[in-house]
């Protein structure tokens, strides 16, 4: 079972900043996932929420803002003093630290509430500019963006993301059209996503912070989980497997 930091090493690190992605990119670990919006100037950065009040020191939607009214702001201080005067970084950024590794990189568009027009083309292009076809997956919880990266480049693996428990997913995954499941862990567990994994479809659940649940889904066989803490759980499946 494959092993993603979740925002970068997030438990240790303030979210979705380059502190979090160096310290992910030093582990031996199977891949990375961040989360990216697009900036009233059209600057594709990665950050969770559509607003910056929680993970910084300003107010304010991210659609709202210029990029460079954005790096005006602490994205490290909310974590901790020690991490005082990290900013938001740009999709660019976070791909660089990871240039020189092998680190599998999921990339989840953060369309779902505010309809970000030509972010799945902007993420797309950048990705083979880079030539990081092969190494990455664009998954989002609209799942119309997926359609779209898949419309652009049909080679690219992309993911739909669920909260929810699902009656046919495979189904559904096939009508987007969509590569792998990324799925909540409550509903991970239920009887009809264990099928799915007996299909031997792609399945990674986010988020797990708890070796027991993380045991779980092993046994279940599911492809890969999402954790804030990806040092520790590394270390407890090394001991456990």
């Amino acid at each position: 079972m494959d092993i993603y930091a979740h925002r970068g090493s997030s438990g240790t690190h303030p979210e979705n900043t380059i502190a979090a992605f160096y310290e992910a990119s030093r582990l031996p670990i199977y891949g990375v996932e961040f989360d990216v919006h697009l900036t009233k100037d059209g600057e594709l950065v990665v950050i969770h929420d559509e607003t910056i009040d929680r993970t910084s020191d300003g107010m304010g939607f991210v659609k709202d803002m210029t990029f460079a009214e954005l790096r005006t702001f602490d994205f490290g201080s909310w974590f901790s003093n020690k991490c005082q005067g990290e900013l938001i970084p740009t999709l660019r950024e976070v791909l660089d630290v990871f240039s020189k590794t092998s680190h599998h990189l999921n990339i989840e568009l953060k369309s779902d509430i505010f309809p970000y027009e030509g972010m799945p083309e902007k993420v797309v292009e950048m990705v083979q500019q880079l030539k990081l076809d092969t190494r990455v997956v664009i998954s989002s919880f609209d799942h119309g963006a997926i359609r779209a990266v898949k419309k652009i480049a049909p080679h690219i693996e992309t993911a739909a993301l669920f909260m929810e428990v699902l009656v046919d997913p495979l189904d559904y995954l096939g009508n987007i059209p969509a590569d792998a499941l990324h799925i909540s862990l409550p509903s991970a567990v239920r009887s009809s996503m264990r099928k799915v994994v007996e299909e031997d479809a792609v399945v990674r659940v986010f988020t797990v912070n708890e070796e027991k649940y993380a045991a779980t889904l092993r046994k279940i066989g599911v492809t890969a989980i999402f954790t804030d803490h990806p040092e520790k759980m590394m270390n407890y499946l090394a001991r456990n497997s």
